[in-house]
């Protein structure tokens, strides 16, 4: 399985720049998502590397041979990049039984007959889907033609196997569970995974890493979980998790290393970073997951009721402090009336200090307030 480098790639439409200067390893065995807003450039990043889209400058290797770059004038098709590409609407050919369509591709690289049988065989078990062999795909489900979808992409055994938001056209239960079987899909594959989506959840369960973009520019490359607890700034923080993260104004009184003196909702706070704080201004967004934002009594924040949404695992919780809006995640069946007074406490060690000026992530560690 290879490894795709993209050194300095970029892509303009006249004046409008789809992806700047994108610098991106994606590691061998690796299911990297491409994730960010509409319009943000994941597709074309997406496209640029199977070589359905021309780079206008930059270079993409994969397994250490070039396969674009600007200044050599290399450009190779997609045939030769020996990639597989799953669309989101599956383009499954509706004359052909699910045999056929698994089949196709391998009948034109001029695979021998029982090498064929053999091949589609194998897809159709790994794929759980032996009993539509002979059906056409109007007679399968969504989630039936996106498995022979699967089964026909991966069929050739390409190197890499890229797919554009393939969950999309399904529902929501359908959604989670083929969530579950592209994860097992890639242990069982061992291939290299290059997704592409919008959803923050879809990114978080399956990659091993997570390449974040906004207006065409890469904000955050890293393990799921480290986006999550320590996003580069305010875009990532609130891109990821949902409910998303709180943003609490706050004024810098003192700094002395790791160690920060706020003043915020009305009160006086300390953050502790696990790190020295460096490049922060008089301004600061104090950064707090719901779920690190418990209701309890003795809580040093009073807050007033403004809305529940009981979800049954959990309760989801606006309350207002002051002029300040918080979300809360509360575990378990509960709820509150409306502008009932509660309490409130910041809880945990992965509280995020942004600087208000240019909203990066200072610090990470834990808040006192008292």
């Amino acid at each position: 399985m290879p490894q795709i480098i993209l050194e300095h790639v970029n892509k303009r439409f006249d004046k409008f720049v789809a992806v700047d200067d994108l610098n991106l390893v994606i590691e061998d065995r690796g299911f990297v998502t491409l994730l960010g807003p509409s319009g943000c450039g994941k597709t074309t990043t997406l496209r640029m590397i199977a070589g359905l889209e021309t780079p206008t400058s930059g270079r993409i290797l994969i397994d250490g041979v070039p396969v674009y770059d600007s200044e050599k004038g290399i450009n190779l098709p997609p045939n030769k990049r020996d990639i597989g590409f799953l669309f989101q609407n599956y383009a499954l050919w509706p004359h052909m039984t699910v045999y056929q369509n698994i089949a196709f591709g391998l009948e034109m690289l001029k695979w021998d007959k029982k090498k064929i049988e053999a091949r589609v065989d194998e897809m159709l078990k790994l794929l759980k889907i032996e009993q539509f062999v002979k059906r056409y795909p109007a007679e399968l489900s969504g989630g039936q033609q996106q498995r022979v979808a699967i089964a026909r992409t991966l069929a050739p055994s390409p190197r890499v196997l890229f797919m554009d938001e393939p969950l999309s056209n399904l529902d929501a239960k359908l959604r989670g569970e083929m969530r579950t079987e592209l994860k097992r899909l890639h242990t069982d594959t061992n291939s290299t995974f290059v997704y592409v989506t919008h959803d923050q959840l879809e990114a978080m369960t399956l990659s091993t890493q997570v390449c974040l973009m906004e207006t065409g520019v890469l904000q955050q490359y890293a393990p799921p979980l480290e986006i999550y607890n320590k996003p580069a700034n305010i875009f990532v923080a609130s891109f990821v998790g949902n409910p998303t993260m709180n943003f609490i104004p706050a004024k810098v009184k003192k700094i002395d290393r790791a160690t920060v003196d706020l003043e915020m909702l009305g009160k006086t706070a300390q953050f502790v970073s696990s790190a020295n704080i460096i490049r922060l201004g008089e301004d600061a967004l104090v950064g707090v997951r719901p779920e690190f934002l418990p209701i309890r009594e003795g809580g040093k924040l009073s807050a007033s009721i403004y809305s529940t949404l009981p979800a049954g695992m959990e309760t989801t919780v606006k309350a207002s402090c002051g002029d300040t809006m918080l979300t809360s995640v509360v575990f378990g069946s509960v709820d509150y009336a409306v502008d009932a007074q509660v309490n409130m406490d910041v809880v945990g060690s992965s509280i995020v200090l942004f600087d208000k000026k240019t909203n990066r992530n200072v610090g990470v560690g834990t808040l006192t307030i008292d």
